[in-house]
């Protein structure tokens, strides 16, 4: 188990100076608002604890992806504006990462106040781990929180690499919370346990499957990877997508699962799109109509789709399976759409899906959600987040979470070997010292 913040003494925040790496790469429109503000709200409970404990907050992270220093566009100042009245303080931007300036800004926060340095990835140095980079960070600081579960699958500067410099090296209550959800939870689940994996590509999802396959009851597969699975299992899928290069691996996935006696449940009905118009000129949804618009569908078995068709979405009796298997689950895992979900012709299968988990959890079960697309279809339909019990942060990190690979933001933390071991900061005054012939 790694420590938190919540492992530390008093005594060790009250008007130190602690660096959080958070996640604060929020959308925004073109006038640079923020349109989504959850990994901001997703921070504050660390935040907040930390205000509360006297800690001089030192706030870190990335936003876009600034390719040759600093951008205007991808500058934090909006940031720091939002989490002011989330807060109800003021919060010090600062208008670089490192250097003097920002060290006599840092040394003159006050007990409870924060401030949040500059976008991280204005400096190629953060993802390269350089370590004089690191120094240079941790120079900042007494002690460091990482809270940023989206990008703890990144061996960065601010994510891992300042971890060696600085001791404790501690969680925030949000990866707390992941690593709790991710994993205690699923690894002793309450069962049946279902996994819902959903998509466009076997390719980007093999390891969370070939991992899962060992440890659910019932594992769903929708989306386009559902056509690679079908096809392996020798079905006339039409123009619908598929990985010819996985078509082996799709079968070894399917061999795991009756190794496993895993149930593995592929779509038995499919709503499919025309490949070819009229005039036998290829079809693609996404050129030729917005999300708005109506096309043709038709409903068809998903081992049968004709040339010129392609399937798009899982169709009604599979909905309703899969709506049933949820609701005889305890523990749900859902991670992709099994549609696409975008377009309103296309998005009563993942709706179905995000329903049949809502009502689960009103009945108690624990239902998680993981992904990118899958929260956004959330969003789309109009669903709270607190109508499931966990809604992950983290895409890339929470795959390779569940993958089981180490993640450098969370294996350079500190871990819990001792309840009884007194926690002190040990500065390394060394690299403080060589910081002067750095400069």
């Amino acid at each position: 188990m790694i420590k938190t913040i919540a492992d530390l003494r008093d005594d060790l925040l009250k008007s130190r100076k602690v660096i959080v790496r958070v996640d604060f790469n929020v959308p925004q429109d073109k006038s640079l608002n923020i349109t989504d503000d959850s990994r901001i709200q997703a921070a504050l409970p660390t935040i907040n604890y930390l205000k509360e404990k006297g800690a001089r907050i030192i706030l870190v992270t990335h936003l876009g992806r600034p390719k040759t220093g600093p951008e205007d566009k991808f500058r934090l100042d909006p940031v720091a504006e939002h989490l002011s009245k989330l807060i109800g303080q003021p919060v010090l931007k600062l208008d670089d990462s490192i250097g003097a300036p920002v060290e006599a800004k840092v040394n003159s926060l006050q007990d409870g106040q924060v401030a949040l340095l500059e976008n991280i990835r204005f400096y190629k140095e953060e993802t390269d781990n350089d370590q004089d980079f690191c120094k240079k960070l941790a120079s900042l600081a007494d002690l460091y929180v990482n809270d940023a579960f989206g990008t703890a699958h990144r061996a960065h500067a601010s994510t891992a690499g300042i971890a060696s410099y600085l001791n404790p090296s501690v969680a925030g209550f949000l990866i707390e919370k992941e690593v709790k959800m991710l994993g205690s939870k699923l690894e002793n689940p309450e069962r049946p346990f279902t996994a819902i994996i959903g998509g466009s590509k076997v390719s980007s999802k093999i390891e969370v499957l070939t991992s899962l396959v060992k440890k659910v009851d019932t594992l769903i597969i929708g989306g386009g990877m559902a056509y690679t699975f079908l096809k392996a299992k020798g079905a006339n899928i039409g123009q619908s997508i598929c990985e010819d290069a996985q078509l082996d691996i799709a079968r070894h996935i399917m061999n795991l699962a009756d190794e496993n006696n895993t149930a593995l449940l592929l779509p038995e009905d499919v709503v499919a799109t025309p490949s070819i118009d009229g005039n036998g000129e290829e079809v693609n949804v996404f050129d030729k109509y917005s999300p708005e618009d109506k096309f043709e569908i038709q409903v068809m078995p998903a081992n049968d789709i004709p040339n010129g068709w392609q399937g798009m979405d899982i169709g009604p009796n599979t909905r309703q399976k899969y709506a049933n298997l949820v609701s005889q689950s305890k523990t749900i895992l859902w991670n992709g759409p099994v549609g696409v979900f975008e377009y309103t012709m296309l998005e009563e299968g993942t709706k179905a899906i995000a329903v049949a988990l809502k009502q689960l959890t009103e009945k108690g079960g624990a239902t998680i959600v993981g992904g990118g697309d899958s929260v956004a279809a959330i969003e789309k339909f109009g669903f709270e987040k607190s109508q499931f019990t966990h809604i992950s942060t983290g895409g890339g990190a929470s795959l390779e979470f569940l993958e089981g690979k180490i993640l450098p933001g969370i294996d350079c933390l500190d871990k819990k070997e001792d309840e009884g071991e007194v926690i002190e900061i040990k500065p390394a005054k060394s690299f403080k010292e060589e910081l002067e012939s750095l400069r």
